[in-house]
């Protein structure tokens, strides 16, 4: 599971990207107090989101301190809208800034950018981070490109994916879904058969016999 260390003051942001990244396997652990995240145990983590406006240390002084001892990709984040500061963040060592107000899915592409690069994601692990729900479109995107699904297939997918590798029941595939109904196990198998040969071999869907379905990822 890849692990994200957050020094970041404002708890709604902290929470919105925490959850929004558990879909993906992505485990974010946010501390407000920057004092404390620096003495979190740095090398544990596989990145680092950093905030730039914190209490008692400016953002800014926080990287300047990280990159002189850990090799750690570094996205700085922050409502600052001053030139200089982005400038000063890149020179000093960070890898990406990126403005507030942010979408959680621009945050997540730039995650799994710095990753491929810091090679933190194996070539086994990478093709189920480009598999991506986009909730406000109700889309699903495979390395970027919305695939063409039906009202069914999308409400399928969006239940594997919120339960990426644990196994989703038939019945509550069934008869949970908020948008949609089917009538039988048959036509489910359809939906499911064509949904594998969308998603191609990047994707394993994986039947559970007489319990379910799995996303493994």
């Amino acid at each position: 599971m890849t692990k994200i260390l957050m020094i970041e003051d404002d708890a709604q942001y902290a929470s919105l990207l925490t959850d929004y990244l558990k879909q993906y396997n992505i485990e974010v652990r946010n501390y407000e107090d920057p004092f404390l995240g620096l003495s979190a145990g740095i090398e544990k983590y596989d990145l680092l989101i950093l905030d730039l406006t914190l209490p008692g240390i400016d953002g800014l002084e926080v990287c300047k301190e990280v990159v002189s001892k850990y090799d750690i990709p570094i996205i700085i984040s922050s409502a600052r809208s001053d030139l200089s500061d982005k400038v000063i963040g890149l020179q000093l060592g960070a890898d990406d800034y990126l403005p507030k107000p942010y979408d959680p899915q621009e945050m997540y592409a730039r995650i799994i950018s710095l990753l491929r690069r810091y090679k933190k994601i194996t070539t086994h692990e990478e093709p189920h981070y480009n598999l991506m729900l986009d909730k406000a479109k109700e889309s699903v995107l495979l390395n970027g490109e919305v695939l063409e699904l039906t009202p069914a297939e999308y409400v399928v997918m969006k239940l594997l994916i919120e339960n990426r590798g644990s196994t989703v029941s038939k019945e509550q595939i069934l008869y949970d879904s908020e948008v949609f109904q089917f009538s039988s196990d048959g036509s489910l198998a359809v939906i499911l058969n064509r949904l594998r040969k969308k998603l191609g071999k990047e994707v394993e869907l994986k039947t559970i016999r007489g319990v379910g379905y799995r996303l493994l990822s």
